[in-house]
């Protein structure tokens, strides 16, 4: 049996697949909502994620970025145990510690186009669901391309 886009949120929530503790220890990748990241005046982007009370689940679970570039990200912790953030960024990840009901900023620089993971490695979090995605659109640099002809694009 196949689920529609809009029948999938109802069909994990009657699975107990839409929260921590009930079929699952955890939340699966991919069953919370999407954000997007704003271009604010002076160039940077910037978005924020939450970890939601006894949720172990990022809010939202996917960022996306119209382009690569500057990420100013925010991360607030209104659960009620620590958890940190392992971010990913050009040359060298990123670490950030959230006590509980803590908040903290991140910069990040991700200019190539993909999906970029992070996660919270404190316990078992990232196993119990505790993971994100940033997605970043846009274009490979021209330096990045390969020297092969033009390919069809969707």
């Amino acid at each position: 049996m196949t689920t529609t886009a809009g029948d999938r949120s109802d069909e994990l929530a009657q699975a107990g697949l839409d929260g921590q503790n009930r079929t699952a220890l955890g939340r699966l990748l991919g069953t919370g909502s999407i954000g997007y990241a704003e271009k604010g005046a002076d160039g940077k982007l910037r978005g924020t994620v939450q970890i939601p009370v006894d949720e172990l689940c990022w809010e939202p679970a996917i960022l996306i970025l119209p382009h690569g570039g500057e990420l100013e990200l925010t991360l607030i912790n209104h659960d009620k145990n620590t958890h940190c953030a392992v971010l990913p960024s050009n040359g060298d990840d990123q670490f950030i510690w959230l006590v509980n009901h803590a908040k903290g900023t991140a910069s990040l620089m991700l200019d190539g186009p993909g999906t970029y993971y992070y996660c919270s490695t404190t316990g078992n979090d990232e196993g119990r669901g505790l993971t994100g995605a940033i997605v970043v659109g846009g274009e490979v640099p021209d330096e990045a391309k390969l020297d092969r002809p033009p390919q069809p694009r969707p």
